[in-house]
């Protein structure tokens, strides 16, 4: 089944883009991006889903990819963004659904969870990274560097002013590649900027105990450090502990080095689909 378009306008005039895609009886799945990409960037273009007959729905966040920017430049935090989600479901008639979210993604999923857990069949959290104990100015100053990049010197602003140099080698070309295709498929750079300064200031919730009051079947997919730095895998491992249930995914360090699990679109989806089989 081909992808329809999806456009939904919000209660302050954002106006969302997305597509759905697939069907099928089961639990649509609903695919929530990271700050700075787009809705291509959760499983990475894998059609996997879909052609197994799961309804899958995809949207750009505000003032990313192809949807429009927030009048309030602040309008960018985690309640603002759950808000949306909401909105997107009703849109698209869903009572109930897989959400699947990357590191934003997957703290709007959280929050969204925690106070709509009628509407969450399942929940796939991918690189989180929000620790409400390490929350401090500390951390903000290199989110404002990148956000002043995109500003003052667009794509190639945004690559100076990230630390490419924390990533091992062996993963920088690929790293420095999907960077610049990601901020590259932004229509509002600027809108992406304030996003930049906004989202990581926000809390999707203020303890992590919260987190044992999810009760949907929850996949956790983490990354080692090595790889990824900038999404800890201490805080993926404290997730899958607190969430009563919940599976931890992550890639075994004994194996020959490759791309993580969270990087691979088939592997990612064929983990959905079988968290999907749960809900049924």
């Amino acid at each position: 089944m081909p992808a329809s378009e999806l456009t939904v306008t919000l209660d302050d005039g954002v106006v969302l883009s997305g597509e759905d895609s697939g069907g099928g009886a089961g639990v649509p799945t609903v695919l929530l991006h990271g700050l700075t990409a787009t809705r291509r960037y959760v499983v990475m273009g894998s059609t996997v889903l879909q052609r197994a007959g799961h309804r899958v729905i995809a949207y750009d966040a505000r003032g990313h990819g192809r949807s429009s920017p927030a009048a309030d430049a602040r309008a960018y935090g985690y309640e603002r963004l759950a808000a949306d989600l909401e909105g997107v479901l009703d849109a698209s008639g869903v009572e109930r659904a897989l959400l699947a979210g990357a590191s934003m993604g997957a703290h709007t999923a959280i929050r969204f969870a925690l106070a709509h857990p009628e509407r969450v069949a399942a929940l796939a959290l991918v690189t989180p990274a929000f620790d409400p104990a390490g929350h401090t100015g500390a951390d903000f100053a290199g989110w404002d560097a990148l956000a002043r990049g995109l500003r003052e010197g667009g794509v190639e602003g945004f690559v100076r002013a990230y630390d490419l140099t924390s990533v091992p080698e062996s993963f920088r070309a690929t790293v420095d590649t999907v960077l610049r295709q990601r901020l590259s498929a932004h229509e509002h750079p600027d809108a992406v900027a304030d996003a930049l300064e906004v989202v990581p200031r926000s809390r999707p919730f203020d303890e992590l105990a919260q987190l044992a009051a999810i009760e949907a079947p929850t996949v956790v997919v983490a990354s080692r450090d090595e790889a990824d730095p900038g999404h800890p895998l201490a805080v993926g491992e404290s997730y899958a502990r607190t969430i009563p249930g919940a599976r931890l995914v992550v890639e075994d360090p004994a194996s020959p080095p490759r791309s993580p699990v969270a990087w691979q679109g088939g592997q990612l989806s064929k983990l959905l689909a079988e968290l999907s089989a749960r809900t049924r």
